[in-house]
């Protein structure tokens, strides 16, 4: 789908301490009972690029485009989409169901040779977007999540992960692009449901993206 401006009528901020007691909320989508966030450490810390690794393998166009109008609508209204000091309620011009905007989130994960990666979970078009526009993310960094509840894909090899990222052109995914390395066959097992604890955050796309 096509991109097409938007306009923010009203943004509502919330703190910190409701984002954290919210995220603690969030179930797994196969397992809404089990809460991976529950008793993990959580963080609103600025983060560069090299200490983040993207566990997404593309970027659309278009919602780099979309991303970019939400930057600049928000900036309209005083606010930073990437220095979030907890997260946002927006409603826009014509659309009278709400959406949620949180920061990045951003998991502690360790991997199987040893090494701990800080892997992007949610907000990878926005993420990309500041690269582009040289800013210092704020992220929620989350750490000593259970470890049979890791996040879904692997976290992208390389010394520079950010430079494997492809910008693809449009709205979709093409056939047989690979855009996450899943960790086990039925991914969306480990998939967390934040539209459980928040509103209109997202879900997973076709293919457990």
């Amino acid at each position: 789908m096509t991109f097409v401006p938007f306009t923010i009528r009203e943004a509502e901020r919330h703190g910190r301490e409701e984002l954290f007691a919210r995220i603690r909320e969030v179930g797994m989508l196969l397992d809404p009972a089990r809460h991976p966030y529950r008793d993990a450490a959580l963080e609103l810390v600025s983060m560069p690029y090299s200490s983040i690794r993207p566990a997404q393998r593309y970027a659309l166009a278009d919602e780099l485009l979309k991303v970019r109008h939400l930057d600049w609508e928000l900036r309209r209204l005083g606010l930073d989409m990437l220095n979030l000091d907890g997260y946002l309620t927006l409603t826009l011009q014509g659309d009278p169901e709400p959406v949620d905007l949180l920061p990045p989130v951003v998991e502690r994960i360790r991997e199987a040779d040893g090494s701990e990666h800080n892997v992007l979970n949610d907000g990878m078009h926005r993420m990309y977007a500041g690269m582009l526009s040289w800013r210092i993310p704020r992220v929620l960094l989350i750490r000593d999540i259970p470890p049979d509840t890791p996040y879904y894909a692997y976290p992208v090899p390389g010394t520079d992960p950010w430079d494997r990222v492809d910008i693809l052109p449009g709205g979709e995914v093409p056939a047989g692009f690979i855009k996450k390395w899943h960790r086990v066959p039925d991914n969306k097992r480990l998939y967390r449901d934040f539209n459980s604890a928040f509103r209109n955050v997202g879900g997973p796309r076709g293919g457990g993206a």
